[in-house]
């Protein structure tokens, strides 16, 4: 079975369209959606209707939950405020039951799905080793997928109990041997690594191997949208460069 792990799709219809047009040349058996599907873009409700045509599992992220006011947005920048305030204005009745049935954690095989991290799967940034070790305790699995950073990131986890970060690109398949580990497949709908393509990552279930994907889409096109839609300039500028 192979799998294309994507997260932090934010409601980027363009960057989500070319992500499935590639899934559909590689065999994909199914989607494991890490949340964040919509905000920031603008096109909330059609990547929704994607995303529910297609064998898919699914958690929730923070702006998906912020869009449908199971939180509030008192720790968001001010560019975030905007859009979610334009997002849930966007969302119908059916988009809001769907988003509020998603489980925070769901475990798959031999991983657990989270937007953020384990311990705190809706909030909190795994962005170190350091960090990834004090999470350890917090799930079960093997593995651990998580997004929220929108920065695609393997942290190893070592037998003496610390936890290094890992080799991740496009140039070869990583193996899932040797310890436990949590992966980030990066952003399909706003990168931030100083790549502007979509990311997403393939699990391949008979070679126990990950390979990190990118996918190039029509970023002007989406930008087109946003500024049409008076969506935050900063939030429109940022696609250019993966920041």
């Amino acid at each position: 079975m192979r799998y294309a792990i994507l997260s932090d799709i934010h409601a980027n219809l363009e960057a989500f369209t070319a992500v499935l047009n590639d899934l559909s040349k590689r065999g994909i058996d199914s989607i494991w959606c890490l949340g964040d599907i919509v905000d920031y873009g603008p096109d909330p409700c059609g990547c929704l209707y994607l995303l529910r045509r297609q064998k898919y599992v699914a958690v929730p992220g923070n702006h998906d939950l912020a869009a449908i006011g199971v939180i509030d947005t008192a720790d968001f920048v001010p560019d975030a405020v905007e859009s979610n305030r334009w997002t849930r204005e966007q969302l119908q009745a059916s988009h809001i039951e769907f988003l509020s049935s998603l489980p925070s954690v769901i475990e798959e095989e031999d991983f657990t799905l989270v937007h953020a991290s384990p311990r705190d799967p809706i909030w909190e940034y795994l962005n170190s080793a350091d960090r990834a070790r004090e999470n350890l305790p917090y799930f079960k699995s093997p593995f651990c997928l998580f997004g929220h950073t929108h920065r695609p990131v393997i942290f190893r986890c070592l037998k003496n109990g610390s936890c290094v970060t890992a080799d991740f690109s496009e140039e070869a398949d990583f193996s899932l041997e040797g310890g436990r580990l949590f992966l980030n497949p990066g952003s399909v709908g706003q990168p931030r690594d100083g790549d502007p393509r979509a990311s997403y990552a393939v699990y391949d279930s008979e070679t126990k191997t990950i390979r990190l994907c990118r996918v190039p889409y029509d970023v002007a096109a989406t930008q087109s949208k946003m500024l049409k839609n008076k969506l935050p300039p900063g939030l429109i500028l940022r696609l250019s460069y993966g920041l």
